[in-house]
Formats: C-alpha cells, structure tokens, sequence
C-alpha cells in the first residue's frame, strides 16, 4: 500500500519531494538540515519541485500528472500528507513508488528516519473484557446492540453484569444472542446460581467464583475468574489457584482493586505479591474502582494501571464505561494495550509511540516558528487568511495583514470582514479552534479538527479526493450563481476568509 510507512532510504536512493510555492523554501530547508542522512546514517539524493500551486495540500492527482516530470534517475515521490489523491495511480504514472509524507515539513526528519521508526502498533497481549452493568435491566436486543457497540470499540469479551437482588429470567438468551453474533461472553454474579445458568447456555467465562464456591468450576466448562473470600484475605486466593492447578483447569485470578482512601495502595501491593506467588497464574485486574470512581480524566488512569499490568504480566482487565466521563475507557485501554506491548517490546519507554493518550497536550505542538511564518508572509500575494500556532500565539496573515494575538476576538478590529458574515464566521470557529489549541499546547492544521486522541472518534477521510468546499463557500458559490453582481465584487473569486475555497474549487489552484 502506497499509504504504508516507507522503508528507510538507502544510498541508492533519489527522492523527489512535491510541494507548492508557499512551503518549498521550508522544505528545502528541512531537508538540508537533514543532509540527506537517514536512519542508521544512510545518505540519500532528494530534490525538492514545486507542483505549481500556492498550497501544497491542494494538490490533487491530475494536476501532479500534468504539472510534474521526475527528473532522470528518480527512485520515489513523496506527496505532502494533506495531498488528496490515489497514491498507487501515481505510482503507475509515475513508474516509482509514491508515498504520502507527513502532514507538517516539521515532521519529515522523523519520516525519513531521523528519530524513531513509524511504530508498529498492531499488537497486543492484553484481553478487554467490557462489562455492561444493566443487562438485566435490558431486552435481549439491547443487550446485543451494547455488546457490538462495545466490540466495536475494542473490548475483547462482553461482560452481563448481574445486579443483586435483581431478576435476571432472560440471561441464557443474552449469552446465546451473544454467542451467535460471534462474541466471546462472561456472567458476572455473586451468585452461583446465576453463574451456573450462564454457563449453561454457554458462556466463556464466570466471574466470580472463590474457595468456597470454587465446585461449580468443575461441573461447566466456562473459566472461572478467581477472587478472594474475604476482602483483602490474599491466601485465600492462593489456595483457590492452587487447587484449580491440582485440578488441571484454567483460571484467571484477579486480587481486586480498590478505590483511592479504601485501599488502593494495598491492593496494588496484593497484585505484587501474588505475581510472587503464582509466577505462571494468568491474571485479570479490574480497572472501574479507579477510573468510574476518581474525577480525573481516564486517559491517565489508564495508562498507569494498564503499565503496572504490563509489568506484572496481567493479561486480562475488567473494564466498566458508564460515569459519564469514562465515555472513552474501553478505546483508551486498546491504546494503551497497545503502546505498552510495543514499548515492552521494544524494551523502551512508552514514549513515543503514540499521542492517543495524551488527549490534552502534545509532545510536539508547533508545526512552524514565528521566523517560518514571517518568511512565508513575505511570499502571500492574495487575500486568503492562513491561521498557523506557534509558541508565541496565533498568527494570522494574507498579502495585507499579519497579526498575532493569544485570544481568537482580538483579531477582529484587524481583519476586515465586519460587513461580511460568512468570512467573519469562518474566522471565528477557526480561531477559537486555534486559541484551544495554543492554551492547550496542542498540533493546530486549519480547517483540520484539533486531535484528542482516544477520546474522540476521529472522522475517516478518503485522501484520494479532494475535499468538499467549506460552508461559506458553498454558500457564496450558491449566491454568486444567481447574482452575477456579487460575483463581480469579489475579484479573487474565492472566499477571502476561507483558504479551503481553493481546496473546495476542485479545479487547477494557482
């Protein structure tokens, strides 16, 4: 796949990097910085060529055909990330591969290789079982819709909580409804009777059973989660293991997590020593007594529980997602399971890797310099405001202003667009976006939401079209349609305000 990282260059290498007219001189400064060198110090040939459009982004695949030939002796294109077009089509125009780059010239050190390797994260050893609390409260179809929505979101067994003193009569039909959907299921009771009867109609897992109940996890073929007897009786469920190795049957054992100012830091110390103990038990914590029950953020929470797992060899969690703000747990600890399995890997820090737990600040939040903008200033000759964050505010510029400020309203005595209420709206969202992201310390790209990490679904584009217009565009289109008098009025024949009017034109941007 064209898409896919690529290798690392090799000496034999000639790499021609496409750009607009506005970016090259960054380019060609980034990648003399880098001299041609990249990972393990192998050097390189790289040209920078300009496409013939003001903005790289805007790019699309036929302007490339006609606009670009490759010099003799070229071995790969790289194409700006924001480039919408179908990079394997290139190819075979082309005859090399072409790759998409990264979306800021900041970051192509790093996409050649000087810094860490695109990191694999596509594995894990960790199993999410994901728990919903309600299921007796809810119609067999319900209970099926929730369990795939939470499939969906990466957990890998669906867990029926049962609720005490509450009636279960349909929990067969949720475990045989789930089951032929293709889920693996857990019941979740502190009673045995239900226990039995989920096992029964052929569930994978029980949880819980302990010393004193531990028969029934020879009657069923379901692995039974192991716990304490007692709250914190640790021996307890050293012999309930014990006796299921004697007996020759698989268990997960889980020594309870408990909640800040109720024994948190014990029960830590309890997964400790049982990992003592019973070096080989296969082991389940479950997280919900810190992140349901801690008013914090659970991107953190996660991350740090999820990494005393991954050093006590804990390869099963109970995760539960119903405060309101643990919306996002089951998709935070899929990103933990799998940045931590790739650092433990790789013997490394889990940093790095990736930003989806770090929802609220990035290690890297400026994409340019205020000495980058000021040069690329100097080089507008139109009317189209670009909005860049870097470390001393939020810049704003076309061919007639640049102005920096750290809140989005003070820019408005400055721009120009009072009578006109498209622009001025277009401006607004996009700076109230930027000055977010410059508090933050976050990676602003304009007309590109702001990345949260896990803690959001983040919309998946086809980045073989070009983009739709924008709103205001679309509506001046619409109104210049029928009124050739605002057409007129207008000489640039774009939205002032809105640099995707030359993204949304689909045409040949100049």
């Amino acid at each position: 796949m064209s898409d896919a990282p690529a290798p690392p260059p090799s000496s034999q290498d000639r790499i021609v990097l496409l750009t607009g007219h506005l970016a090259r001189a960054r380019v060609e400064a980034v990648m003399a910085e880098i001299d041609g060198r990249g990972r393990d110090g192998q050097t390189f040939q790289w040209k920078v060529i300009d496409a013939g459009v003001k903005v790289a982004a805007l790019m699309t695949e036929e302007i490339i055909r006609r606009r670009v030939s490759l010099p003799e002796g070229a071995t790969m294109v790289v194409v700006p990330g924001r480039c919408r077009a179908d990079l394997d089509a290139l190819a075979a125009h082309f005859g090399v591969p072409v790759r998409r780059g990264p979306d800021e010239v900041v970051d192509l050190p790093a996409f050649f290789g000087r810094g860490a390797a695109v990191p694999d994260l596509s594995g894990y050893d960790l199993r999410i079982f994901a728990e919903i609390v309600d299921a007796p409260d809810l119609p067999v179809k319900a209970v099926l819709a929730k369990a795939l929505g939470l499939a969906a979101q990466g957990a890998d067994v669906i867990d029926l909580g049962c609720l005490p003193d509450t009636p279960f009569p349909h929990l067969a039909d949720c475990v045989r409804a789930l089951k032929a959907a293709g889920l693996t299921v857990s019941v979740d009771s502190a009673d045995v009777g239900e226990l039995r009867i989920g096992a029964e109609a052929g569930c994978d897992f029980l949880l819980s059973l302990n010393e004193d109940t531990l028969a029934l996890a020879r009657e069923v073929a379901a692995v039974p989660v192991l716990v304490p007897a007692r709250p914190q009786d640790l021996d307890s469920l050293i012999r309930a293991c014990r006796r299921m190795e004697d007996w020759g049957l698989p268990y997960l054992a889980d020594p309870i997590l408990d909640p800040i100012h109720f024994g948190f830091t014990d029960s830590i110390v309890r997964y400790h020593a049982f990992r003592k103990a019973m070096p080989a038990a296969e082991m389940l914590m479950g997280t919900g007594n810190l992140t349901e029950l801690t008013e914090a953020d659970t991107t953190g929470i996660t991350m740090t529980l999820l990494g005393i797992a991954s050093e006590l060899a804990i390869r099963n969690v109970l995760v539960v997602q119903v405060s309101p703000h643990t919306r996002r747990t089951i998709a935070e600890h899929d990103a933990a399971r799998r940045i931590l399995y790739a650092a433990r890997r790789d013997g490394a820090l889990p940093k790095g890797y990736s930003g989806a737990l770090a929802a609220l600040h990035d290690r890297k939040p400026y994409a340019n310099t205020a000495a980058g903008i000021a040069a690329a200033a100097e080089a507008v000759r139109d009317r189209n405001f670009r909005i860049e964050v870097v470390e001393d505010g939020i810049h704003v510029y076309n061919r007639d202003v640049h102005a920096v400020h750290a809140e989005a309203l003070a820019f408005f005595p400055e721009l120009g667009v009072e009578t006109d209420g498209g622009h001025a709206f277009y401006l607004g969202t996009e700076l109230a976006k930027a000055e977010t992201a410059w508090r933050l310390g976050k990676r602003y790209a304009q007309d590109e939401p702001l990345d949260w990490g896990a803690a959001w679904d983040r919309k998946t584009e086809d980045l073989t079209r070009l983009k739709d217009a924008g709103h205001t565009l679309a509506t001046r289109r619409q109104r210049t349609a029928s009124d050739p008098a605002a057409a007129a009025s207008d000489p640039d024949g774009t939205a002032a305000g809105d640099p995707a009017a030359d993204a949304g034109a689909g045409g040949d941007p100049d």
